[in-house]
């Protein structure tokens, strides 16, 4: 994989783009939920992840947003949600429109899922030495 380089501003030299080193890190995000319903995946695939993966209720699993990809939530990374239980894995990814969000998954409980609405929640994750 290709490392992007930091932006940085040292004596009026400026590279783009940003992925974060390896070690443990926190970030505040806006945290919705979803489920199951076809409305809410591929349509014909219900349960079928971006990355390939088969959703089945019961597993926690989260979608993001493609920007923190970038920020080391690649496929399969187990994050931490503040005020939920357990570790959830990336196993999902939104579309390109939204930014700095997660998306729960709820497997076909859409109750839980209204219940849940949209927060603001800190998210922790560990990159490790080589990804």
């Amino acid at each position: 994989m290709i490392k992007k380089l930091c932006t940085l501003a040292v004596a009026g030299v400026f590279l783009q783009g940003c992925e974060r080193g390896p070690g443990e890190h926190t970030m505040e995000v806006t945290a919705s939920a979803y489920t199951m319903a076809e409305s809410e995946t591929k349509k014909g695939n219900v349960g079928l992840a971006a990355w390939g993966d088969q959703l089945e209720p019961g597993m926690k699993a989260i979608a993001v947003s493609r920007d923190l990809i970038d920020e080391g939530l690649t496929h399969e990374t187990p994050v931490r949600i503040e005020g939920l239980e357990g570790e959830y894995l990336v196993l999902d990814k939104m579309n390109k429109r939204w930014e700095e969000k997660i998306d729960i998954f709820m497997g076909t409980d859409q109750k839980a899922a209204r219940e849940w609405g949209k927060r603001t929640v800190t998210i922790s994750w560990v990159i490790p030495e080589e990804q």
